[in-house]
């Protein structure tokens, strides 16, 4: 790269090469004239001259994009801080133990549990409606164990997968794979439930081998517990029995020299059958199914005749995914659908010929109920593995293993961001072009037409090199291409003046999204998880006719939120919607008022399944990381409103201000619930009471007022604090872009409001003493 003398973005500059050889050339005679007697010092001397000029304006053409570089990195950089940085750790952010659940290219898989009255009809655990007051988990929700539920137990991990029942009575103990995250290698952990999996207690390690271990296929043989792992990097497949349930076991014998995976032995006609699939490459492996048959688990195998009896496409299902079952007399194997990805989905296959001589399946339908929530589900990018059995009591359980990401995302984002970049380092090439800045995109001693000093050692091989002398004069064209391009975009133009623009504004746009593919991380937001569980919440929006555009943007953005179990439309006014209208990923319910009044927002409505509700104006849109931590926070404080925009009442001044005034006096006191939590049950008998019958009047009066007299019997009913303020990290308020609001005009609205104030201050109690100072929690989140 070289930079023009005289700064001449026009077309008249001719060849940058041959103006750069012209001027080494005219400094040569230059030198030649004065020092006529000099040797070859003399030459050297020359050479040195026209190197030194050219490493000059090499170096002036180098500065130039560093320091574009830098500006866009810098711009890139207030960007990540800004948007992708949280206020604290990734980890504790979460709730996640450092030691473990960190980013794994693997995945981030956990486990879910799931009931039917077949194992063609499961649903997931939070359809169950079981409670957990402990953990204020109303309802429990998947996924039941995650790495943190490892991690918190001493045993760092970064993901569980693999699941396998094993139950006794009443109890349930499940297997599962565990990722160390210190040697990044396969554990087998064990957890138990006596609540028919609402919770789980983590026992440990059940099995830690030099090598990588997973599938842990347990099973009874003879009043003995056998476990049958993958673990195929040893090459062998191994068979543990159990010493002393469900924590040790001693290896009983290897069954096969084969590095086998996802293998299960099955009872059929009287025979034992082996299934598997054996670990060559990535694509055989997940494509393949071989059969073995023996007398008795323990061996010897003998292999099927028409092994293998898969080696297809990855997409079939030929790989294992579970244990076989039997339904309605019927034999079913579980298999991977590694297609689009490592781990897809699974699908079911119905086994009609399983004989030493033949095998035949068929595929069935498998009416499972993928999530459309995405990333932002636990299982919304693949599921690949389901252990399913029937209960004494006839109902089925299954336990499934899910992931929010494909198998690769890490490398994938790390990817694309690399090439985010590169193209940026295009862009500022191209801009120092257009600019004039960069002259020769080759340096000029690697062109055809240069003729500073060369070695005879270089030029000799010059000569005899073919390859060399036609690359040289490819260069030499590439050389071309800067006064081509200012010859064809103008600078000092308009249109050339908005190319540059244009130029500059993607180069930003490419290093902000390639800091987002490297730093930003999934993309998923995810719940937050309280004393290791999970639970769902209701979302309650009050609308009418008139704010219909905004109902449907709503629905789209909130119902793909991790923890919203269902959408509660609170219909006022005008002709409802069809909920097929509403682009929603959860159920939707529409429940039309005969009345237009405020007060509708709070009415007891028995047809909500959880606790927790989240009243949410139609108009604000917030991110649903913002809502989770919102809920997590509730879960903590179910007895209070938590919500998302603080206000300071002065219990002597009563006049209504903004959230600016609760700032000046680095207090709060009252939480609007047009975004906020609360619980149902208590929050709407509350506001429903005899003594709240003339603040509810009031409301109607003014048609405003609803969620200031929620505050007040909130307070009214306990003298210790009742609200809490999470701040989000942005909110936008989309009611701006339309007149349809009963707040449009803020100065009527407060008057309003300061004198509903004063009506429920003489009804229920002066605000006065009352007063909680923002930043007084550890997570920081009321800043």
């Amino acid at each position: 790269m070289v930079v023009a003398g005289g700064g001449d973005h026009g077309g008249g500059a001719g060849n940058c090469c041959i103006k750069c050889w012209q001027h080494n050339r005219n400094h040569y005679y230059h030198q030649h004239h004065y020092n006529h007697n000099s040797n070859s010092s003399g030459n050297s001397n020359t050479a040195s001259g026209g190197g030194s000029g050219g490493g000059r304006v090499v170096a002036a053409g180098f500065v130039f994009c560093l320091v574009c570089f830098v500006i866009n990195g810098l711009i890139a950089v207030l960007y990540g801080w800004l948007i992708l940085t949280p206020p604290v750790s990734l980890n504790e952010r979460k709730g996640l133990p450092w030691l473990g659940c960190q980013e794994d290219n693997e995945g981030s898989w956990a486990i879910g549990v799931f009931f039917g009255q077949s194992p063609f009809s499961l649903k997931p655990i939070e359809t169950t409606e079981i409670w957990r007051n402990e953990s204020v988990a109303w309802p429990v929700a998947n996924p039941v164990i995650t790495c943190a539920s490892a991690s918190d137990s001493g045993f760092p991990s970064n993901f569980v997968a693999d699941p396998f029942l094993y139950v006794q009575g009443d109890v349930f103990y499940l297997f599962y794979e565990t990722k160390n995250s210190f040697t990044m290698q396969g554990d087998i952990g064990v957890a138990k439930s006596i609540d028919k999996g609402a919770t789980w207690q983590q026992l440990g390690i059940a099995l830690d081998e030099e090598w990588h271990l997973s599938y842990p296929y347990v099973f009874n043989y003879l009043g003995q517990i056998y476990m049958m792992p993958e673990s195929s990097q040893k090459g062998e497949l191994r068979l543990y029995r159990v010493t002393n349930f469900p924590l040790e076991w001693e290896l009983d014998q290897v069954i096969m020299k084969k590095p086998l995976i996802d293998s299960f032995i099955i009872d059929h006609n009287g025979e034992y059958w082996l299934f598997g699939s054996e670990h060559s490459s990535f694509g055989a492996t997940n494509g393949q199914l071989e059969i073995w048959y023996s007398s008795s688990p323990l061996g010897p195998w003998k292999p099927h005749k028409k092994n293998p009896i898969y080696n297809t496409y990855r997409s079939f299902g030929a790989r294992n995914g579970g244990r076989p079952f039997r339904y309605n007399g019927n034999l079913y194997r579980i298999g991977q659908d590694c297609g689009e990805t490592y781990g897809r989905r699974v699908r079911i296959f119905k086994v009609e010929v399983l004989s030493r001589v033949d095998y035949k399946e068929v595929e069935v339908p498998f009416p499972f109920e993928e999530s459309s929530k995405g990333r932002n589900a636990w299982n919304g990018a693949r599921y690949h593995h389901l252990d399913v059995q029937q209960l004494k009591s006839g109902e089925w359980v299954g336990v499934m293993d899910g992931d929010r990401v494909p198998s690769g995302d890490s490398v994938h984002r790390f990817l694309l961001g690399c090439a985010s970049v590169a193209a940026v380092s295009g862009l500022i090439l191209f801009l120092g072009v257009l600019l004039g800045a960069v002259n020769c995109i080759i340096p000029l001693n690697w062109c055809a037409d240069y003729s500073g000093k060369r070695s005879d050692t270089l030029i000799a091989w010059e000569r005899a090199n073919v390859f060399s002398s036609k690359l040289r004069r490819v260069f030499s064209r590439l050389n071309r291409v800067p006064s081509f391009l200012r010859s064809w975009i103008k600078p000092n133009t308009f249109a050339g003046r908005s190319v540059l623009t244009l130029i500059f504004a993607l180069g930003v746009a490419l290093s902000c999204t390639g800091v987002t593919f490297i730093y930003g991380g999934s993309g998923a937001e995810e719940p937050y998880s309280w004393k290791g569980q999970f639970s769902q919440f209701t979302l309650i929006t009050m609308t009418y006719d008139a704010r219909l555009w905004n109902l449907k943007m709503f629905v789209n953005h909130y119902s793909r939120c991790a923890s919203v179990k269902e959408i509660l439309v609170v219909w006022n006014k005008g002709i409802p919607p069809k909920v097929s209208d509403l682009n929603s990923a959860v159920p939707v319910r529409i429940r039309v008022e005969d009345l237009n009044s405020l007060n509708n927002r709070f009415k007891v409505d028995p047809l909500i399944k959880t606790r927790a509700v989240l009243e949410l104006d139609d108009d604000i849109m917030m991110p649903c990381d913002d809502i989770e931590r919102g809920f997590m926070l509730w879960r903590q404080h179910p007895d209070r409103i938590v919500g998302f925009y603080p206000r300071y009442v002065d219990g002597s001044r009563l006049e209504y201000s903004g959230e600016k005034y609760a700032r000046k006096n680095k207090g709060y006191n009252m939480i609007l619930t047009g975004a906020a939590f609360m619980d149902s049950q208590v929050a709407f008998e509350r506001y429903w009471s005899e003594q709240a019958r003339p603040g509810r009047e009031v409301v109607d009066k003014y048609f405003n007022c609803e969620d200031v007299l929620m505050n007040f019997l909130y307070a009214n009913a306990s003298s210790t604090k009742t609200v809490e303020y999470v701040r989000p990290a942005w909110a936008i308020d989309t009611s701006k872009l339309s007149s349809a609001a009963i707040s449009r005009d803020t100065n009527v609205h407060y008057k309003i409001r300061s004198e509903c104030l004063r009506k429920f201050s003489d009804m229920y109690g002066s605000m006065s003493g009352r007063r909680w100072e923002f930043d007084s929690r550890k997570d920081r989140w009321d800043v």
